[in-house]
């Protein structure tokens, strides 16, 4: 086996498939990436038994001779991410190692049997739909904050995918939180298609994809699979249904706030450097006459105050709530003023951007609940 590549593509690659590489594990060839060397293409492929990535490269490469094999991506990837020469050459030698060689030096690396990789899944395309990759990006965007972590909840460790015709959904929740982004699609889906996908695995997609590319969504029984360019990205999906959650957002409230989103957010990480002792617990009061003051809980040498000015609507009332979940809901709307409104002290948080009256409307909704703290 031997062929040449591209130094700035090979790293590109394999920036690629190491998303769905095992770091520590115990079972040691996950650890690796399988390499299939093909008379027109190379085949790089990662699998960590819940993502896998096959990665197709047919441009950028000579390739001599055909072979397929195991690497560690560890030691290989940071190899390869420290040559500077602009070519390198793998090429299978007599003593069961790959030569990996540039014009300023070689190493050798032992290779492990390409049947002892774990097989990809195969495909049933039993439910499919094509969209547009920027489309996909900005709903896990405005929703990944609120899925639950994988190692402290892992029944809610996921984002509900819901596209029906022209119009698709996105929603996660930790039960102390929820959010939910709509948004209307350029061409309509044939198909009705409902999932709930690994949080993991949309933190994975959304940093992989670029905004110009299109790709094709795929399940089956337990599976699902993003085809992209050339990249195809299967996963595990979760067993499981999704609360249902529409009626958890209220429809009515007793006090509303307006106000600038930047401006809050500051206020925020101002208090922030207090309430961190308290487990960022802080206390908001929302008055006509005031505006908003923010506080934080006096802790053993800090206590803090920061006002803010906006527009309150009906009654004065003070909520606690955790300032972080805060400022993460903030950070995913994009709109200048955003609103805060809710029933009572313990009542459910709604917070929504409002529409810029000059900026473009492009047919989504995103809206965030949070769980007030019983203080």
């Amino acid at each position: 086996m031997k062929f040449k590549v591209k130094t700035s593509e090979l790293k590109k690659w394999l920036d690629i498939v190491n998303h769905a590489t095992a770091s520590i594990t115990t079972t040691p060839i996950l650890e690796n990436i399988l390499i299939k060397v093909n008379f027109d293409n190379v085949v790089l492929i990662s699998n960590n038994l819940e993502t896998a990535i096959e990665y197709t490269i047919k441009d950028e490469l000579e390739i001599i001779s055909e072979w397929s094999f195991c690497i560690p991506s560890k030691l290989f990837t940071s190899y390869v991410n420290l040559v500077s020469d602009d070519t390198i050459e793998l090429e299978l030698t007599n003593d069961d190692s790959i030569e990996v060689k540039t014009i300023s030096g070689k190493i050798k690396i032992k290779w492990i049997e390409a049947d002892e990789f774990p097989l990809i899944p195969t495909i049933r395309e039993e439910t499919s739909m094509v969209l547009k990759a920027k489309v996909l990006k900005k709903a896990i965007e405005k929703t990944l904050f609120s899925a639950a972590e994988g190692n402290i909840r892992p029944t809610l460790a996921w984002i509900l995918f819901n596209i029906s015709q022209d119009k698709a959904i996105f929603a996660s929740t930790d039960s102390l939180r929820l959010s939910e982004y709509q948004t209307k699609l350029e061409n309509s889906s044939i198909f009705n298609f409902s999932q709930i996908v690994p949080s993991k695995t949309a933190s994975e997609i959304k940093s992989i994809l670029k905004d110009d590319e299109e790709l094709k969504i795929i399940s089956w029984d337990s599976q699902i699979a993003f085809f992209f360019w050339n990249t195809k990205f299967f996963s595990r999906l979760l067993n499981g249904k999704f609360p249902d959650y529409k009626n958890f957002f209220p429809t009515s409230w007793a006090t509303k706030a307006e106000i600038n989103r930047l401006d809050l957010i500051q206020g925020l990480k101002k208090i922030n450097l207090i309430s961190k002792e308290n487990n960022y617990s802080i206390k908001m009061s929302f008055s006509g006459e005031t505006g908003i003051v923010i506080e934080s809980s006096e802790t053993q040498i800090w206590e803090g105050e920061i006002r803010l000015t906006g527009a309150i609507e009906w009654e004065d009332n003070v909520i606690w709530i955790n300032s972080t979940f805060l400022i993460e809901a903030l950070n995913v709307i994009d709109t200048t003023h955003v609103s805060i409104s809710f029933e009572s002290a313990l009542a459910p948080i709604l917070i929504t951007p409002l529409k810029d009256p000059e900026a473009k409307d492009d047919g989504s909704d995103l809206k965030h609940i949070i769980m007030p703290l019983k203080i």
